[in-house]
């Protein structure tokens, strides 16, 4: 509802302490009423004067960008498809909906799925490739069983199942392909009916008799990117074993078909086309007129675009650039390239952490960018219909959106945001990207993103040389990387007075396999030095406050947390989301997509045994002299609760400030509206009670064990 001016001058009185001991109250608008005003989307935040040139301390700021708007205006936009009209798909992930994946259209205005429903797969149980839309037909795996549905668009019922019920959702299905020769669904299926022993291979479900399903390929230990022939004639896929993961060594196979029908199908004459030692391949791809095979390779070091002729056997280079044309498989479905022609291709590539478009002829090799695209840092989900491309971009000031973006007018239009929320420049903290020193030699670098504290309504009290609070973020992944993408999450802090430096550490995704295999037996080490040297950086060119140093993660990233406060004695507190606290405990109880990549960022378990004690935080709780923060989902079958909960325990007996918040039903990361709410605001309460300054937020408190009150 909208609300009246006199409405939003009820007002509460809090009291600030200044550094250099100038006292004042300042009157403000209640979080709830400034709450209520920016979700109707009326600009009467920058109306209200009385929040500027304020003269407070870092930490103490009112900032507009609340948790609650992130988490019930801010949407998470993926997994694009096109049909064959040109429609447009995607997924919206809903918070205020328990995180349920949403499958919209540009066709209509209303969700494609009812709410019970959920788009999302657990294959790999990271999932992705959850859907696919062929002549008005949607197939999707729907999360709550596991099973594939089908939807038919223009009769608009309700889904109906495609596959058998299984127990505990122990059958899964990801990564699909339409045959429409033989009326066939291909896909990724993950057999969990035994839990020691979980098979993946490639099936074929029968669209005409859903009870009629054939194994096209087993044997391996994972699968995915099934694609068929123009003509129907050949599959391609990739496949590999542990104790690799898709970013180390992967292979490209094709199979021939036995027949045109669906009686008696096989796949026959199937042979590895490519895939070397440490050669990792993603994104295989026919050519519109089927005369190739496409894919990407790191095979000279950077992720780049190769193509096969599948006539002549032939092989070449389609751009050779020392840029990254690709990303790690974490989950299905990504798409870094599309076809515009037999002769160009559409492609996304990342360099120095940014994204950026461009167009390849694959005939006289050039690269071309395509700069009206360029306002965006990070792009993904690319598509190509006709002369219109499709991909999700953002970047640091431009929250996510679906774009349309057209080759021969050189325009683009908006499909979708994932918010109507804006802020300005006033509020926003733009990210600059720096590289710095790190580790034991000359030219050991890590990079990362550092955000100033940002928020034009304050200024720093006169008289003073305040620095502001730094949080050092460590990605999860590890092989992963953060990006300069719109998060508001990131502008939460820095709109409060905190700096943030988002770190791409050594091993991170996008600057080659050399840097990317560097972390290879080093987890725990190379990591860790480069959060710290971020934070020793800062420190040293006089931008941050060297005593309120602290340090936050998600999984991996809550990993590196835990060892830099127990191991060294550098930041002041600390955040582990879901985060690694014993490498053994890890290496014998997680699910099977990552049950060897230890072998890879650590050493081969048991025989390396004492490298996991040694690198496991729980065995330096002696050590421990700082505060923590936990936060963890209570249906997390990666990191498991007990991982944080010995910690916990530990921090406890030492009697030091510890929190723990242990959220029901959520899994490896939040989805959940509240939770994610929860997770945000309780890490800036922790650390205002542990660096004991005021906020000007109305937060929900948390149990703090251990907190003095002196």
């Amino acid at each position: 509802m909208l609300l009246s001016l006199s409405s939003l001058l009820i007002s509460f009185f809090v009291y600030h302490y200044c550094c250099d001991d100038e006292y004042s109250f300042l009157t403000y608008t209640s979080v709830e009423e400034q709450d209520l005003c920016l979700r109707s989307s009326r600009p009467y935040w920058n109306s209200l004067t009385v929040y500027s040139n304020k003269k407070m301390s870092y930490g103490t700021w009112l900032s507009p960008i609340q948790s609650s708007l992130i988490v019930e205006n801010i949407l998470t936009l993926s997994e694009i498809e096109i049909d064959e009209k040109g429609n447009i798909y995607w997924l919206e992930l809903r918070p205020l909906e328990n995180g349920r994946y949403v499958l919209r259209s540009n066709k209509q205005q209303d969700d494609l799925i009812s709410k019970t429903f959920n788009c999302r797969t657990r294959v790999h149980e990271y999932g992705g490739g959850s859907y696919i839309v062929k002549n008005n037909i949607i197939y999707f795996s729907n999360f709550n069983d596991q099973r594939i549905y089908k939807l038919d668009i223009k009769e608009n019922n309700l889904p109906i199942p495609l596959t058998n019920e299984s127990n505990n959702s122990s059958l899964r299905y990801a990564d699909f392909t339409i045959d429409l020769i033989r009326q066939q669904l291909i896909c990724v299926h993950e057999n969990h009916q035994s839990e020691n022993d979980v098979q993946n291979t490639i099936i074929s479900i029968s669209l005409k008799n859903s009870s009629s399903i054939i194994t096209l390929d087993s044997g391996y230990d994972f699968y995915s990117s099934p694609k068929i022939s123009p003509d129907g004639k050949y599959l391609i896929w990739i496949c590999w074993n542990h104790p690799n993961m898709p970013w180390d060594q992967t292979e490209l196979w094709i199979g021939e078909f036995n027949n045109n029908n669906e009686e008696n199908l096989l796949l026959i004459n199937k042979k590895k086309l490519f895939g070397k030692i440490n050669e990792s391949i993603l994104q295989p791809q026919w050519s519109p007129n089927g005369k190739f095979i496409y894919f990407i390779s790191d095979q000279n070091g950077w992720w780049n675009i190769y193509r096969f002729n599948i006539n002549d056997q032939s092989f070449e280079h389609v751009y050779n650039m020392e840029a990254e044309f690709g990303g790690p498989a974490w989950q299905f479905g990504a798409s870094y390239y599309d076809f515009d022609s037999d002769e160009n291709i559409i492609t996304v590539y990342w360099k120095n952490g940014i994204a950026k478009l461009n167009r390849i002829n694959v005939q006289t090799k050039t690269l071309i960018p395509l700069t009206a695209t360029e306002e965006y840092t990070n792009i993904g989900s690319v598509h190509v219909y006709k002369q219109n491309v499709y991909f999700i971009g953002s970047s640091s000031i431009k929250p996510t959106e679906i774009v349309e973006y057209n080759l021969e007018t050189n325009t683009k239009k908006i499909i979708c945001r994932s918010t109507n929320l804006t802020f300005g420049s006033r509020y926003l903290s733009v990210p600059e990207m720096i590289t710095f020193k790190t580790g034991d030699n000359d030219d050991d670098v890590a990079y990362g993103f550092y955000y100033p504290p940002k928020n034009d309504d304050y200024q720093i009290p006169t008289k003073t040389n305040e620095l502001p609070p730094l949080l050092v973020r460590s990605h999860g992944g590890p092989t992963s990387a953060t990006t300069s993408s719109f998060n508001l999450r990131i502008q939460y802090w820095t709109s409060r007075g905190f700096a943030l430096l988002d770190v791409n550490y050594r091993g991170s995704t996008g600057y080659g396999r050399k840097f990317r295999d560097s972390l290879k037996y080093n987890w725990g080490i190379y990591d860790v030095q480069d959060c710290i040297a971020g934070a020793k950086h800062l420190v040293q060119q006089n931008k941050v406050d060297r005593n309120r140093l602290t340090i936050d993660g998600g999984s991996a990233g809550g990993y590196t947390t835990l060892c830099a406060l127990t191991m060294f004695d550098y930041f002041s507190a600390g955040a582990s989301h879901y985060g690694v606290s014993d490498l053994e405990l890890l290496a014998r109880d997680t699910h099977k997509f990552e049950a060897r990549y230890l072998d890879q960022l650590v050493g081969e378990y048991p025989a390396k045994k004492d490298l996991y004690i040694e690198r496991s935080p729980i065995n330096y709780v002696k050590n421990l002299s700082k505060p923590i923060i936990f936060f963890q989902g209570t249906e997390d079958k990666i990191v498991l609760p007990s991982q944080a909960e010995i910690m916990v325990n530990a921090l406890r007996e030492k009697k030091l400030p510890v929190a723990y918040v242990l959220f029901e039903g959520e899994q490896h990361g939040f989805r959940k509206a509240e939770n994610i709410r929860k997770s945000l605001d309780g890490q800036f309460y922790f650390f205002s009670k542990i660096f004991r300054f005021p906020m000007a937020d109305k937060i929900e408190p948390i149990l703090i064990e251990n907190l003095s009150n002196d």
